[in-house]
């Protein structure tokens, strides 16, 4: 029988803690969501690791150093409302509930999604839900958002997500460049949001967020 409980304490204290990540709340939350039933049966060996775990082709479930320090930088409160794009199996969506009034998980793998849906329900998280749908629309119903947070990178994040964004909230999302990635966080100030460098990190892509073509002749 695997104690995944000491893997969850090993992997706090062994990742998160010497990442900078101090906020007693994300430390709390992560030592208590069960990573590993958020991650495929035959992935759960990995779920502890200091590395992705690769759901599909652009969908993984970011490594703990990586997901926790957005969290530290975002800043989530108790009475915020959070939108969780590219939320997989519901990981980030679970840990996000802990720290949050109520968080929208969007997932564009109907499958993914609705197995999501099920392991929340199953593990009595009660204040999120995870809906299927284009990553790129968000969730408008049950925004606006005081937090957002992209679970994959981005080459740019389009106007659909940045209205739901509420005026004083903030949003992190990993910006690919090239084989480089960094960790950006904007925060909405009278319709504007302004973006700030966080740390460096790498993901694939998300779905619906690489930048169009150039049209050339």
């Amino acid at each position: 029988m695997v104690d995944y409980s000491n893997r969850r304490t090993m992997m706090v204290d062994t990742q998160v803690r010497p990442s900078d990540v101090t906020k007693f709340p994300i430390i709390d939350a992560m030592l208590s969501v069960p990573r590993e039933v958020y991650v495929p049966d035959q992935l759960r060996e990995a779920a502890y690791m200091g590395e992705h775990v690769v759901l599909s082709a652009d969908r993984v479930v970011l490594e703990p150093r990586t997901f926790a320090k957005m969290l530290e930088v975002l800043d989530v409160q108790p009475d915020h409302t959070v939108l969780d794009l590219g939320c997989g199996l519901g990981y980030s969506t679970a840990v996000l509930a802990r720290l949050a009034d109520f968080v929208a998980g969007v997932e564009d793998d109907e499958e993914l999604a609705n197995e999501a849906q099920s392991i929340l329900s199953e593990y009595g998280v009660d204040n999120a839900a995870v809906m299927a749908g284009d990553l790129t629309e968000g969730a408008a119903k049950s925004g606006p958002y005081d937090i957002i947070i992209a679970q994959g990178a981005v080459e740019e994040i389009p106007a659909t997500i940045l209205d739901q964004l509420r005026d004083g909230g903030r949003i992190a999302a990993i910006f690919a460049e090239g084989s480089l990635g960094v960790v950006r966080v904007g925060y909405k100030s009278n319709g504007v949001v302004s973006w700030r460098f966080a740390f460096n990190a790498t993901a694939p892509t998300l779905s619906g967020f690489k930048k169009a073509a150039a049209f050339s002749l």
